[in-house]
């Protein structure tokens, strides 16, 4: 069986292409429908063989929040026919990859122990984006184990300055 990785590939590249311009629109419906396909009792659903495509195409098209337009439709349709479902956040998250590319960006997780307000998001993006010398996507995600700080993932870089990191930097040296 081939990887996921392998099986998504095509479809991002091609989504990508018939995008074009408007790539940035295409990502926020690949992204709903990505989340829609990781439920899982979608997926058994999808894989019943008493479900129709069209049954599986209607479940899917209504459950993401904003109305699809006409290439969404057909993108989804393929999928379907392709038995592919499985493989749409892969797609999506390929797709984010080409996006960012052409848009010469980043995708950025940023993780603390608490809420960062959007005005405090902005300067934090600004001291990032001169740090890692790129543009940036921030994501914010909690993660209430790092007690103070934060930590900053890009790509397979990571800037630690969390309180955990601080305390687990003393403990080495302390019993080193």
């Amino acid at each position: 069986m081939a990887e996921i990785a392998t099986i998504a590939r095509p479809y991002a590249e091609a989504l990508f292409k018939a995008a074009g311009a408007n790539a940035g629109s295409v990502a926020v419906w690949l992204d709903e429908l990505a989340a829609v396909a990781g439920n899982v009792q979608l997926l058994q659903f999808a894989g019943n063989p008493t479900s129709t495509q069209a049954q599986v195409f209607d479940v899917i098209s209504g459950a993401v929040k904003t109305a699809l337009p006409e290439m969404g439709k057909n993108f989804l349709r393929t999928v379907i026919d392709n038995g592919r479902i499985a493989a749409l956040p892969e797609i999506a998250g390929q797709f984010r990859v080409l996006k960012n590319a052409q848009q010469g960006s980043f995708d950025a997780v940023v993780y603390s122990a608490f809420d960062i307000d959007a005005a405090a998001l902005a300067e934090l993006s600004g001291v990032l984006e001169k740090r890692f010398a790129r543009k940036l996507n921030l994501k914010v995600e909690l993660q209430s184990d790092l007690i103070g700080g934060i930590r900053v993932v890009v790509g397979d870089e990571v800037l630690d300055t969390s309180v955990k990191a601080r305390l687990q930097q003393m403990k080495v040296a302390l019993t080193a």
